[in-house]
Parts: C-alpha cells; sequence; structure tokens
C-alpha cells in the first residue's frame, strides 16, 4: 500500500503515546522503543498495562484488593478490577474551571457553550432532580434527544447517581424507540419538543405521546425546549401530568456528589441494530467504558487539554458515548445538531475553521458523499488547526483516503477506526506515531488480542477471514439485559469460535501490521464458492461519479449464488447499457472477474438503519421472499419495497 503521510518527529516527539512509553519504562523498567513493542507488551501483560493506563490517565479509582483480572482465561466470564470502585461522572468531570467543555452548534446557526464549571453545575441541578424523582443505582434513564448539551448533562446526572444511561435520536420512529426502551423500563426520560433536520422543524412531542402510552414504568418525562422557548405540554396528551420542562426539574445550586461504584458498575445500554428481530440490549460497564475510551482517546487520538474535538454522530449511535468520555481529558467538544449537508456541502468545514477543530470525525459515507460534491474543503476554509480526521461507520474506501488527502488536507493524520455498539469502542484506530497507508486502518489498538482467523479458526496473515478477539478486554459488555443465563449474549459472540469474541467483520491484517475491513462478514458474497466483501465492489463502483451509492447481494441462483448490484444514481441519470458497461468494467479492473455482478439495478433509494448504515441482509431477504424481521429498525423502511418482486432477478 501507498504510504500517504507520516508524523514529523516534533509530532511523534510531543504525542501522548511518546510520554505513555517514557512513563512506562521509567516505572516498570521496561525498554519499549515503538507501538509495536508498546502493543506487544499490553498483550502479554494486560493487567499491568491497564493499571499503567488508568494512572496515565489520572482516573479516579479505589483499585481494592482484589485481582486485576479475575477469570483471566475465560471469554466470556473474564472480568478486570472485580474489587476496584469508581464513578464514571466524577472521571468525566474532573475539571471544573472556565474552559469551555461543550459547544453546541445547529444547522440554524446557533451556538452556545458551557465552560466546565458550567457544566458541573448543571449535572448537580439535574442529579437533584433525579434524585427527587427516586432514581437509584440500577434505575433505567432514558434520553430521547438531538445531540444537545442537555443530552451530556443528563447522561452526566444518571452515571453520577450509579443509575444507567440509554439514548435514541429524535429519528428513530415510535415502534423503533418502544423496542429498545420497552425492554429496559426507564424510570425517567428526557426529551426535546423537538428538531431541525434539513431546514424542517420536526416535532418530538407527539410522537412522545404515543411512546409514553406504552411505557408505564415512566414516571417522570422532563422536556427540554429546543424548538419552542416554552413547549406545550398539552401536546402530549394525558402524559402531560408527568412531564416537566428542564429548566424547572432539579434543585439549583445543588452540590455534585458521585455514587463510588464497583468497576463493572452498568453505565449504559445500547442497542444492536436490529434488522433481524428486536435489538439486543448490550450492558456496558462504568470502569471498562472509561479506560477504553481514556486509551483511545489519549493514546490513539492524541487528544489534549488544548484539543478541540468534533464528532459528527446523534445520540443514537455509540460515537456518541465515545465522545461524551473525552470530557475526561479536559477537551473542549463541539456538538452539532441537524444535516451536515444543509445548508450546503460546506457546512461542517465552516464550523471547523469558525471553531478552529483540531479533530474532526465523521461517518465514511459523508466523506464519500462529500466527494461527489462541489464542495472542496482545502480551497474554501482554513484548516490550519486541524491535525486528525476520524471516520467509522462503514470501510473507508481507498479513494476516500486519496480525497481526503487532496481534498481536505495534507499534512493531517486521517484515522480510519473500526469496532462498535457491542464493545462501545474499537478494535483496530488510528497511531498518531506511525504512517498512514492507503485504504488501511493504522493498527490494532492496545490492549486488544485482534487477529483473522480463518474457517478453522487458525490466524492468517495477508488473508482474509474473520476478525476476532482472542483475549479478555475490559470494554467487553458485562451481558445483555433480560438474559439472566447469559445464552443471548454467548450466542452472539462465542459461538462461531469458543472462547474467541467473533466480530462479524470480515477482514486482513497487512504487511505493515494494519488492518483492511472488507465488510460484514455475514453479508460476504460467495459466487462459486469464494469469498467477496461488498466494501471491495463499493470501493470501485463508487469512483462512479454517475453513481450516488450501491448495494451488493448475493442472489440464489441455479443451485450458486451471483452477485446482484443495485445502485442509487445522481440527479438526472440515466442506467443505460453504456453506464451498465463501465460500472462492469470497473469493478473488473479495481477487482476480479468474480466481483463483477450478473445484474445491475437501479432503485431510488437504499435501505438504512437508524444509525445510518445500508442493510444488505434486509434486502437479500426481500428479494427472496423471505421476511425482514425488524422495519422498525430502519431509518427508511419503505425503501425495501423498491426491491420487491422485481423482473429483471427473474431470468
Amino acid at each position: 500500500m501507498t504510504e500517504l503521510w507520516r508524523p514529523s518527529p516534533a509530532r511523534v516527539a510531543d504525542a501522548n503515546l511518546t510520554r505513555f512509553i517514557k512513563c512506562l519504562n521509567a516505572r516498570r523498567g521496561t525498554r519499549i522503543e515503538d507501538y509495536d513493542a508498546l502493543y506487544a507488551w499490553s498483550l502479554a501483560s494486560p493487567e499491568e498495562f491497564w493499571r499503567e493506563l488508568a494512572r496515565f490517565a489520572d482516573v479516579r479509582i479505589d483499585w481494592g484488593s482484589g485481582p486485576a483480572l479475575e477469570n483471566p482465561r475465560a471469554m466470556p466470564g473474564a472480568r478486570f478490577f472485580p474489587a476496584a470502585q469508581l464513578n464514571f461522572a466524577e472521571n468525566l468531570l474532573r475539571f471544573a474551571d472556565d474552559q469551555p467543555a461543550l459547544v453546541f452548534r445547529s444547522e440554524r446557526g446557533a451556538r452556545r457553550t458551557l465552560s466546565y464549571r458550567e457544566l458541573r453545575a448543571e449535572v448537580a441541578r439535574v442529579a437533584a432532580g433525579l434524585r427527587a424523582a427516586g432514581v437509584i443505582p440500577g434505575d433505567r434513564v432514558a434520553g430521547y434527544l438531538p445531540n444537545l448539551p442537555e443530552a451530556a448533562v443528563a447522561m452526566l446526572a444518571t452515571a453520577s447517581l450509579g443509575a444507567i444511561w440509554s439514548s435514541c435520536s429524535p429519528d428513530f420512529g415510535v415502534h423503533g424507540v418502544l423496542d429498545r426502551f420497552g425492554q429496559i423500563a426507564p424510570k425517567v426520560l428526557f426529551t426535546a419538543d423537538g428538531y431541525f433536520y434539513a431546514g424542517k422543524d420536526i416535532d418530538s412531542l407527539e410522537p412522545m405521546a404515543a411512546v409514553l402510552a406504552g411505557l408505564s414504568s415512566v414516571e417522570r418525562l422532563v422536556v427540554v425546549p429546543y424548538l419552542h422557548p416554552q413547549p406545550q405540554l398539552t401536546h402530549l396528551g394525558a402524559a402531560a401530568a408527568r412531564a416537566t420542562l428542564w429548566q424547572e426539574f432539579g434543585t439549583r445550586g445543588a452540590q455534585l456528589s458521585c455514587v463510588p461504584l464497583p468497576f463493572n458498575h452498568p453505565l449504559y445500554i445500547l442497542y444492536s441494530s436490529g434488522t433481524t428481530g428486536v435489538p439486543k440490549c448490550i450492558v456496558h460497564g462504568a470502569g471498562g467504558t472509561l479506560l477504553q475510551h481514556q486509551k483511545e482517546h489519549l493514546l490513539h487520538t492524541d487528544v489534549q487539554r488544548t484539543d478541540c474535538l468534533f464528532y459528527f454522530t446523534t445520540c443514537g449511535w455509540m460515537m456518541w458515548n465515545w465522545l461524551m468520555s473525552a470530557l475526561a481529558t479536559g477537551a473542549t467538544l463541539v456538538l452539532y445538531d441537524g444535516s451536515p449537508f444543509h445548508p450546503n456541502p460546506g457546512a461542517l468545514w465552516r464550523m471547523a475553521e469558525e471553531e478552529r477543530l483540531t479533530i474532526f470525525g465523521t461517518s465514511a459515507k459523508y466523506i464519500g458523499a462529500l466527494q461527489k460534491s462541489d464542495f472542496v474543503p482545502a480551497t474554501s476554509v482554513d484548516l490550519t488547526a486541524l491535525r486528525a480526521l476520524l471516520s467509522t461507520g462503514s470501510p473507508l474506501l481507498p479513494e476516500s483516503f486519496d480525497y481526503v488527502y487532496q481534498a481536505v488536507k495534507a499534512d493531517l493524520q486521517l484515522a480510519s477506526i473500526s469496532g462498535g455498539t457491542d464493545i462501545v469502542s474499537c478494535f483496530a484506530l488510528g497511531c498518531p506515531t506511525r504512517p498512514v497507508y492507503r485504504g488501511e486502518i493504522q493498527c490494532r489498538g492496545l490492549g486488544m488480542a485482534v487477529e483473522i482467523f480463518g474457517d478453522d479458526g487458525r490466524p492468517l496473515r495477508g488473508e482474509r477471514g474473520e476478525l476476532v478477539c482472542t483475549a479478555p478486554f475490559p470494554s467487553m459488555p458485562v451481558g445483555f439485559w433480560n438474559d439472566p443465563s447469559g445464552a443471548k449474549y454467548r450466542a452472539a459472540y462465542f459461538e462461531r469460535f469458543p472462547g474467541v469474541w467473533h466480530h462479524g467483520d470480515y477482514a486482513a491484517l497487512t504487511a505493515h501490521d494494519g488492518l483492511v475491513i472488507y465488510g460484514r462478514s455475514d453479508a460476504v458474497l460467495n459466487p462459486g464458492g469464494v469469498r467477496i466483501g461488498t466494501a471491495e465492489i463499493y470501493s470501485a463502483v463508487e469512483t462512479l461519479p454517475q453513481v450516488a451509492e450501491a448495494l451488493a447481494v448475493g442472489q440464489d441462483w441455479n443451485g450458486d449464488v451471483r452477485v446482484v448490484l443495485f445502485v442509487r444514481l445522481q440527479p438526472g441519470v440515466t442506467l443505460d447499457e453504456a453506464l451498465r458497461t463501465d460500472i462492469r468494467n470497473t469493478i473488473r479492473t479495481h477487482t476480479t472477474a468474480r466481483h463483477v455482478p450478473a445484474k445491475i439495478i437501479v432503485v431510488p433509494d437504499i435501505p438504512r438503519t437508524l444509525s445510518g448504515k445500508i442493510t444488505e441482509l434486509a434486502v437479500r431477504n426481500v428479494i427472496h421472499g423471505l421476511p425482514v424481521k425488524n422495519v422498525d429498525a430502519l431509518a427508511n423502511p419503505a425503501a425495501l419495497e423498491h426491491f420487491r418482486d422485481l423482473e429483471e432477478l427473474r431470468s
């Protein structure tokens, strides 16, 4: 792979990672010189690594007298620091000065800030309200909120009491919310009166009335004014009696009191995509989430107190939880609510210039869409402050690597990162002291024993296979909600390779010890018995300017599988035979003849999950006449109708 960027000697010398290695060598007598050696040591000495990481990050924790790792060879079953106690919110609120903690921006141009001092006071106020509402450790508190500062405050207040936070973004429909919150029975629910998107005002109170009708557990609803300064709570119907406005909730001037809790005490409930049934409720512990995120922020992303960090996300995606943890570094976090392309494709980049962003996070799909727009950040805005661009959500295509260095900034660490809701963190991500190679994730995460397995369960190098993790790590879920025997949890990750975490990504380790992700392994195509990652097809076809996006599935046909490619075209483009030929030739040139689709079909829309990922499995079920078990997990379920009973697939 082509080297696209290499950090300067000064940047390497100034990195948190370099400082951590020096501290480690001084304290432990190790002779670690570079990332490769540090990674090897983190796997060989996991108990020491995570303790040293906590010390370096100044984590507020009482270690207790127990072992660092209980049942170290059990997957599942291993538990880190079972005798330790901490409070997640206390660690995120360790700063209490006038530096901005949160800067909020909306597509309407609104801007407001909360300093670390103000954030701490707001968390104390809301925590007092939750305590008065009877919330105790283990209770669930939920948010149906845009990406507002109030969402961060409510989460931190919840965590300070030892209650469990769970959130959905307001674009989730009523059934989608009930499929999630209905399983966990929250005692208190936070909502906004609505939100803005692509220039439209969208009400949340009417759907909230329907949600509350199905959630008898909710004793108190707290409404954040966003669309209107004084929302009309009468729109909630009978639920209005349970409602309080945000500014009236809690006790002003209250002192923050953070409850010390076991290291593995539940902190978050996150949800699987739910496209194959009711979403799984994944429970994450406070200590594991904190240590893993501190590692990723400080060592892999090089976040420092002077940084201004942004990630384009909603409260329904785990990257929101990831972003919130960066408060522990004392950096300034920028929150954005609205469409990233409203009023034009430059919206986020003008914000980046105005806020002097140093770290910009987004999705691979956003980068691909920006690439096809006429906005060029490098020539349109001042990005001299920007030093890192993060991308996740789906594999970042090699052509997108080229685009970033050509059209965004040449001197930039491009960190493609990969993990998921299942671990509320990453298996593979950036390294500020290593080069960036075209199409590759820079490294495996410290303390993460990531391997690529063949079907026989043996490690592969330079070949494609299943991404697995062969040793315990702190951010493994503490379990699934309503799964007392752990059967669902074991089935989700440990059945394919017993005793090994099977993540479900199709991937390969490279010569540079980086990773390439080829897509979800359950969506891998198998024509003629040869495994093909769908990301390889997208990497090729989406280089064509006529193609807005694509989706590939395997269709069972004459005792084999044939590749079917669906394309959504740019406005005004027609799928004629010349374009079909261009698509086939492009795929053949970039990949192999086996990747070339047997059928190419144009569709007006492609279904995606509520977190924005295209859903190949749902489309595969539809073209085979099989039911899609949970259409409420889709952001645009009507799009499935474009794939039903297609004449082109009958011959």
